[in-house]
């Protein structure tokens, strides 16, 4: 909701968070984490006998840590961790819930959860601020921001002027929730629907496992590079289909900076609070737009990226598109690339199961049920 200059130099002091150097860094630190998870979920899956069982929250578990450990690294203790997880749900169930701001209802426990998840990240902000300053090498996402920050923060002092916009611990933590938040529960929607969509398009499944074993092996002991991700142009090409075909957030709010001539008959008001379909923009414009087909982004001939990307509305657009997509694409290109090499995998398919429904973005109905064994000789430890 900010614009003007207020909003530019908010988005010039976040730049750094997103650079190839940065991305680089955040890609090692993902696989790690996901690795991890889904060694957890085939050894649950062996203790069950094999049981089908739903992905959606184990997801939602392998986000909140990826998110903890790129966003704020070494900051978070074990126990904060744990505080975290715990706050983060409450703000999760209080997102569904009535807003009525009185004790006992979810809504007061969300939004208590949240001013101390806040103060906790500010707290990540301090202590990066002091291990920048110190000369420390950038170790996660708030080190690459504190970085400059303390820079800016330190010349300004020196010039006896007040410390420069958006630098306040308190206020960085509000932004590195916002981050959270982004990451969070959107990547959920994102990874159910990525593996829904492998298991109903072998053809897809089939590209994408040989396109990663071309350039990656579970058996090499070391983390897709940076560079190799750059070369998945295909598996690439599937997260961009799973994010048009299954936007994550279904409705984006934005504020009418100027009067806005909707229809012939209705012109939206300026400052008006207005809720496009980012769900029915996606369907809109693209060729046979109900048929899940990376093709449309991987084809040189077709570019449908490029010819329809004002429909392409998922991460936004304009001066507001969200900073992170690189970094969102790039969670859901490694989870796919990990996730199809080390893991055989089959949809417990029930009547229904795809339905969209709100968690609070849109996750198959059945939480995605799905069999799981290994499928990689050696499972990779680096």
């Amino acid at each position: 909701y900010m614009f003007g200059e207020d909003h530019k130099d908010l988005r010039r002091r976040i730049a750094p968070n997103f650079t190839p150097r940065a991305l680089s860094t955040y890609a090692a630190i993902q696989q790690r984490v996901i690795l991890s998870h889904l060694r957890r979920w085939l050894d649950r899956s062996a203790a069950n006998g094999g049981k089908a069982e739903p992905i959606r929250v184990p997801c939602r578990d392998m986000n909140l840590e990826t998110s903890q450990t790129v966003f704020a690294g070494p900051y978070l203790t074990k126990e904060a961790r744990e505080k975290f997880e715990r706050d983060y749900n409450f703000f999760n169930v209080g997102l569904m819930a009535l807003p009525v701001d009185l004790p006992g209802f979810a809504f007061r426990s969300a939004r208590l959860g949240v001013a101390r998840l806040v103060r906790t990240l500010g707290e990540c902000a301090r202590a990066s601020k002091a291990r920048m300053r110190a000369g420390g090498e950038p170790e996660c996402l708030v080190d690459f921001w504190m970085q400059e920050t303390v820079r800016e923060i330190d010349e300004a002092k020196a010039a006896g002027k007040p410390p420069p916009a958006h630098t306040d611990d308190e206020e960085l933590g509000g932004f590195l929730f916002d981050f959270l938040f982004a990451a969070q529960d959107a990547s959920t929607s994102s990874l159910c629907w990525a593996v829904s969509a492998l298991d109903s398009h072998p053809d897809v499944l089939a590209g994408v496992r040989a396109e990663v074993a071309s350039l990656w092996s579970p058996e090499s002991g070391e983390p897709i590079t940076a560079e190799k991700i750059a070369e998945m142009k295909y598996t690439q090409a599937v997260a961009r289909e799973v994010v048009r075909h299954r936007p994550p957030a279904t409705l984006v709010p934005h504020i009418a900076g100027e009067e806005f001539q909707l229809t012939e008959w209705y012109t939206i008001p300026k400052g008006t609070i207005v809720f496009p379909s980012v769900y029915e923009s996606s369907f809109q414009g693209f060729p046979e737009p109900d048929t899940f087909d990376p093709e449309r982004f991987f084809s040189e001939a077709r570019r449908e990226d490029v010819v329809y990307k004002r429909n392409f509305l998922a991460f936004g657009a304009g001066p507001h598109q969200c900073v992170g997509q690189r970094y969102a694409l790039n969670h859901l290109v490694l989870f796919m690339a990990l996730f199809v090499s080390v893991v055989d995998f089959r949809r417990d398919r029930t009547e229904g199961c795809d339905e969209p429904v709100y968690m609070p973005t849109i996750v198959p109905r059945d939480s995605c049920t799905v069999y799981l064994k290994q499928r990689c000789a050696k499972f990779p430890s680096f």
